[in-house]
């Protein structure tokens, strides 16, 4: 069974003992000791947790950068802010086999440019992408320098020369 005490008695020595339906935590200060946490008594698989035990939160979102930890790591983070936000979003999906599909990338940016992989990575991010060939995916519907524009001959816009037939005569 799972209780917690207060954050700042981290790797200190506390006993705990049962009063009754109670569990009183005691921390053997060298000054005495000092009863520093009461939880109800528990059951297996139910922690009693006192969110003031927990130290203050910053104030503000959380603005988690991911850090890298290993060269292989500074080289996918170096990508770009796509590649940060497609490593937070798809640690937060549970997605599996990350360094491998980080080397993936690494290896696609030498190939496409650092500039195309970060666009592709931030997009992979935003909808949830993270599968198995999910980058070259959007790669390859996306090439470089392609335009994709309608002119007047491959519209689906039709024309205003209907219009005119209706009554150009009036």
């Amino acid at each position: 069974m799972t209780y917690s005490v207060p954050h700042t008695l981290a790797d200190e020595t506390v006993w705990v003992r049962i009063d009754g339906d109670c569990i009183v935590v005691v921390h053997c200060a060298s000054s005495g000791p000092v009863e520093v946490a009461r939880h109800q008594r528990s059951t297996p698989g139910h922690p009693m947790i006192d969110d003031a035990h927990y130290p203050p939160r910053p104030a503000g979102p959380l603005g988690r950068r991911p850090r890298p930890v290993s060269a292989a790591e500074a080289e996918f983070l170096a990508i770009g802010d796509g590649a940060r936000t497609w490593l937070v979003e798809a640690a937060a999906a549970g997605t599996s086999r990350l360094k491998t599909k980080m080397a993936q990338a690494v290896t696609l940016a030498r190939l496409h440019g650092a500039e195309r992989l970060d666009w592709a990575l931030g997009h992979a991010a935003m909808f949830g992408r993270f599968a198995d060939g999910d980058l070259d995916s959007i790669l390859d519907a996306h090439p470089p320098g392609q335009r994709r524009r309608a002119d007047d001959v491959h519209s689906l816009q039709p024309g205003t020369a209907a219009w005119g037939r209706l009554g150009g005569d009036r």
